[in-house]
C-alpha cells in the first residue's frame, strides 16, 4: 500500500472530512458501551469480577476475530471495576496496562471474563484480567492494570 492510501486509511476520506463527523454525535462514554454491550455479570464479590459474552460481529477485526483493542478495552473496563469491589471510592487513573493474545475468539463464541484484584491499596491498585473460551477454558488474553489513586484534597 503507498503512503497517501495509509494516510486516507488513517485520516478517511475529503467527503468524511467535510461533513460534520458521525464521531461528534455519539454519546458520552460510546466506547465502553460499545465494548461491552451484551456483557452479563455471573459473579460479583469483594475483589473479583466474573463476566460472560458472546462475541458480537461489531468487535471483530479484518481477520474476522475479537480485536486486540476491545480485548484491551475489556482488561481496562473489567479491571477498573474490581477495584470497587475491594472497598475503593473511585478507580483510579491508569498508569500502566499490558495485554497477553494468546489466541483467538470468533464470532459468537461464548467468552468468560475473569478479573481479580491483587492489590488495592492508599496510592495504587494492581488487577488482573483473564479472557477465556467459555466451552474449554482456553485462554484467549491475559491482561495486568495498574492504576494511581491521585491524593484527595482535605479542603
Amino acid at each position: 500500500m503507498d503512503l497517501e492510501s495509509v494516510k486516507k486509511y488513517l485520516e478517511g476520506d475529503e467527503d468524511e472530512k467535510a461533513k460534520e463527523p458521525m464521531v461528534a454525535k455519539l454519546p458520552h462514554r460510546f466506547l465502553e458501551r460499545f465494548v461491552t454491550n451484551g456483557l452479563k455479570v455471573d459473579l460479583i464479590e469483594p475483589g473479583r469480577i466474573v463476566c460472560s459474552m458472546k462475541i458480537p460481529p461489531h468487535l471483530l477485526n479484518a481477520g474476522k476475530f475479537l480485536h486486540g483493542g476491545a480485548t484491551a478495552t475489556l482488561v481496562d473496563l473489567i479491571g477498573s471495576a474490581v477495584i470497587y469491589t475491594a472497598g475503593a471510592s473511585h478507580s483510579g487513573v491508569s498508569v500502566e496496562i499490558n495485554v497477553s493474545y494468546l489466541d483467538a475468539a470468533f464470532l459468537d463464541e461464548e467468552i468468560e471474563i475473569e478479573s481479580k484484584a491483587l492489590r488495592v491499596g492508599k496510592a495504587v491498585a494492581v488487577v488482573s484480567v483473564e479472557l477465556r473460551k467459555k466451552t474449554t477454558g482456553k485462554i484467549i488474553a491475559q491482561g495486568r492494570h495498574t492504576k494511581y489513586f491521585a491524593p484527595r484534597s482535605n479542603l
